[in-house]
């Protein structure tokens, strides 16, 4: 992430999520701990990472703060190794004007790299390389998804919709390009995957009610159960079409616009979609 930053000595870096410290130790070597500031929203994770810091002769600024509300100073480099969706409006206010953003996107492993212009948004790319990172909170619990009994019904229940897919049972949380496109097309999907013995089974559930149970022997075609008011597996199948139809997915080095707000789109070609 920081190679992303394409940091210079002269710069001042915001390192969003300070996790265990290490980034925050990188950074204050090659910068000076005078021009680091990192946060986390996790007090004792400060607390443990400024100890740890201490002990090696660092001492670069950690705040407790909720990076998705005020952040505290301007910087010429902003690195999240927290997920965002949307992308928080105060991390452009706080972004010096040419200045870069590098985050990823919540739910999917697109890294994205985006340079501040004067209109107060910054534009940028979906680089090529991959990185996955938890979503940000907003206070030091962590939130379970509660997707038991969609999961539970889509274990055991025939679906409204039951057909043969075009295409072999694939591990989607596995398939990062297929996992990406998917998430930007149809946001907060739960995935689950078994294998028992050359039975392979897909699950799929969504917030809306919408699930999905695929069944197959080894690589053949599956049985595919979807109910609720979306059909999961149909949007999978088009995704997958699209793959081998054009050779590669278009959300892998896309061109990325954020709005002042933080509201984001990505384009390559003639494919566009809003996060």
């Amino acid at each position: 992430m920081f190679q992303h930053a394409r940091l210079g000595s002269c710069d001042t870096l915001l390192d969003v999520g300070t996790g265990s410290g290490y980034g925050a130790a990188l950074a204050a070597w090659r910068l000076g701990e005078e021009q680091v500031t990192s946060v986390d929203v996790d007090p004792y994770l400060v607390e443990a990472a400024r100890e740890r810091l201490e002990r090696i002769g660092r001492r670069p600024s950690v705040e407790t703060i909720d990076a998705t509300g005020d952040l505290p100073g301007v910087f010429d480099r902003i690195v999240a190794t927290v997920a965002v969706r949307p992308i928080p409006a105060s991390w452009l206010t706080a972004l010096k004007p040419g200045g870069l953003l590098v985050t990823t996107i919540a739910g999917t492993s697109l890294l994205v790299t985006a340079e501040k212009g004067e209109d107060g948004g910054a534009t940028g790319r979906v680089e090529w390389d991959r990185a996955g990172f938890m979503r940000t909170r907003t206070d030091p619990d962590y939130q379970e998804a509660a997707t038991g009994d969609l999961l539970s019904i889509a274990r055991a229940h025939e679906g409204e919709q039951i057909t043969t897919g075009r295409y072999p049972v694939v591990n989607v949380a596995e398939a990062w390009d297929l996992s990406s496109m998917l998430d930007v097309t149809a946001p907060g999907i739960e995935h689950c995957y078994e294998e028992h013995q050359d039975r392979r089974v897909a699950l799929m559930t969504h917030p809306d009610g919408s699930w999905v149970r695929a069944v197959a022997q080894a690589d053949g075609l599956p049985t595919v159960h979807q109910g609720g008011p979306r059909r999961l597996w149909d949007t999978l199948d088009e995704i997958r079409t699209y793959w081998l139809t054009n050779g590669e997915l278009p959300v892998r080095g896309a061109r990325v616009f954020i709005k002042p707000d933080g509201t984001t789109y990505l384009a390559r070609g003639g494919w566009h979609a809003r996060l």
